[in-house]
């Protein structure tokens, strides 16, 4: 099944690429290897503030990082032109702005890791990386990066 059916049958609209807020680009190739930056989660487009285990609890993280994930497929899109050509999500890298005490940065993250399998099916088993650190830029509760792998044009 197209990639861009199961999107709609979920729902999803893709956005379009943000516009990088420093000195980086949005995403990278490497060979069959596409780099995204990291993304910091978004809502009704403004930065979603908060601090996991302080302001905000893992079930809004989770639907934070799976609004990240979404945004993420909308620069894949972009940086590959069609995501029917991804043979593989290789990686993501979570990083949850945590209390100290917050424990659950991986329930957090699994927002993300269950929409990129969802989309994906056997193609969206992933490696992944989820962190708790002390803040995010602009003071983002998610932050995340991903790594595919695509099949040449």
């Amino acid at each position: 099944m197209s990639v861009y059916t199961t999107l709609s049958e979920l729902g999803i609209e893709l956005p379009p690429v943000a516009v990088p807020a420093a000195a980086y680009v949005p995403f990278v190739q490497s060979g069959n290897l596409v780099y995204l930056s990291g993304h910091i989660a978004k809502k009704n487009g403004a930065v979603w503030v908060g601090q996991l285990g302080k302001t905000i609890g893992t079930d809004e993280g989770r639907a934070a990082a799976r609004a990240i994930a979404i945004d993420l497929l909308g620069t894949l899109h972009a940086a590959v032109g069609d995501l029917n050509r991804v043979t593989r999500i290789v990686k993501l890298m979570s990083l949850v702005n945590s209390s100290g005490d917050f424990t659950e940065q991986h329930l957090v993250t699994n927002g993300a890791s269950e929409l990129i399998s969802q989309v994906f099916g056997a193609r969206g088993a992933h490696a992944r990386s989820a962190f708790g650190v002390a803040q995010i830029p602009l003071g983002a509760c998610v932050e995340i990066e991903m790594i595919a792998e695509v099949a040449p044009a």
